[in-house]
């Protein structure tokens, strides 16, 4: 009797130490795993930690060039505030309302005609009446005779 308990207890034993054999094998393939990756993760944190710095030493520079750069635009004053319309002429008066008239009808003939000639007629049409007339004066008198 305490020969069959003796070889009952060796095949439990045998039996757990298979087990135990065979859990300790894939214990071991997973703390493999575990530390090949923890390793791959470790150098990959490195490199971001290098490339943060790299990015934030390129940031830096970039700040100094902007403010040695643009020193005088820091004590200057910005507005969105638009001074004139566009590029085309102003109406004040009957006058300029007849100057822009003129330009009108010779740029549609230029477009009607297809015509390079008259869209430089137009345009230097355009800017005698903008600018040629500063002091007032009529800058078709010329022309009316």
């Amino acid at each position: 009797a305490a020969k069959a308990e003796a070889e009952e207890d060796k095949a439990t034993a045998e039996g757990d130490l298979q087990i135990t054999a065979t859990t300790l094998k894939v214990s071991s393939s997973d703390l493999a795993t575990a530390s090949s990756t923890c390793m791959t993760v470790a150098a990959d944190h490195e490199a971001t930690i290098a490339a943060r710095a790299e990015e934030l030493k390129t940031i830096a520079e970039a700040k100094k060039i902007l403010v040695d750069t643009s020193a005088g635009a820091v004590s200057q004053t910005y507005s969105l505030l638009q001074v004139s319309a566009s590029s085309g002429m102003r109406l004040l008066s009957r006058a300029d309302l007849a100057k822009s008239e003129v330009v009108v009808v010779v740029r549609d003939l230029a477009r009607k005609h297809h015509s390079t000639a008259l869209a430089q007629l137009a345009s230097r049409i355009a800017a005698v009446a903008k600018f040629g007339a500063a002091n007032g004066e009529d800058v078709f008198a010329k022309i009316k005779g």
